[in-house]
């Protein structure tokens, strides 16, 4: 019988310094925390940016001018709406 199993253990089997250096990649679910980090930047900012479009939009209802809007600091002003006396029906 040939027993070539404790031999190899022996001898580490030659690796050359030109060749791929193969380590071990930490991952969840197949997701390197790499790729985990970018994904999350880039949700990140289409998320920002969706909320910036959404108060733009919503900018035109009352309560969000009066309630979110008018709180900002240094842009709080802009969003400042008084009716002239001219208009008033009262």
């Amino acid at each position: 019988m040939v027993f070539q199993t404790p031999i190899r253990r022996a001898y580490p089997s030659y690796k050359s310094p030109y060749g791929p250096k193969y380590h071990y990649q930490p991952n969840v679910a197949g997701w390197t925390f790499k790729q985990i980090t970018n994904l999350g930047f880039k949700a990140g900012a289409f998320g920002g940016v969706a909320l910036i479009a959404v108060i733009y939009y919503a900018s035109g209802i009352p309560r969000v001018r009066k309630d979110i809007l008018q709180k900002i600091p240094f842009i709080g002003g802009y969003f400042i709406k008084e009716i002239p006396a001219s208009d008033n029906p009262f």
